[in-house]
């Protein structure tokens, strides 16, 4: 089983490249945001615990977020792997992603890590604000407000994966086939 995190700053083309990865290597997606949603819509024991935080304001706990990728997990024994995105985002979620897996008998095989300048994600952003109408994208503060979120909060993440040396920087300006074409030379020598 091969297991991957892509991370990428809001615009970094992380969505465009996710389906890339996941049609070429039959990786099942795993986001985090829409397994809360599905667990939520279902009404699973885990799903109507974090509605019930989520609905008086308080974040989700790591330990019920890990319960549904373990069930995830779980319900798609057959899959060649998982493409994790938007999770882990703390050192403490690594730590207990990494538990999971070993439970598992497997192991993140590889951090990618899309790096775009923060002028280019901004210009990136602008524009899909202005044919999607998504409102975090269509107002420059917010959108470096976003991007240095990101940055604050993955930086333990990187860290964390970089003592086990899984961290890989890929440059994320360029076509699309270009990028993608770095990132599937990173999978291929690990796969």
């Amino acid at each position: 089983m091969f297991n991957l995190i892509l991370f990428g700053p809001p615009g970094s083309g992380k969505g465009t490249q996710s389906e890339n990865i996941i049609a070429n290597y039959g990786l099942q997606h795993l986001s985090t945001g829409n397994l809360l949603r599905t667990e939520i819509a279902n009404q699973t024991t885990l799903g109507l615990q974090a509605k019930q935080l989520m609905d008086q304001g308080q974040l989700v706990p790591d330990e019920v977020v890990i319960g549904m990728v373990g069930n995830f997990m779980d319900a798609h024994r057959e899959a060649k792997g998982f493409l994790f995105d938007g999770f882990p985002r703390t050192t403490a979620q690594c730590v207990a992603l990494d538990a999971l897996l070993k439970q598992k008998s497997n192991e993140i095989n590889v951090v990618l890590a899309l790096e775009v300048s923060e002028e280019e994600l901004v210009k990136r952003l602008l524009g899909r604000g202005a044919t999607s109408g998504r409102s975090d994208d269509i107002n420059e503060s917010i959108i470096r407000a976003r991007i240095k979120e990101y940055h604050d909060k993955t930086t333990a993440v990187a860290t964390y994966y970089q003592q086990f040396d899984k961290v890989v920087h890929i440059k994320g300006e360029g076509t699309v086939e270009s990028i993608y074409a770095d990132l599937k030379a990173e999978i291929d020598t690990r796969i």
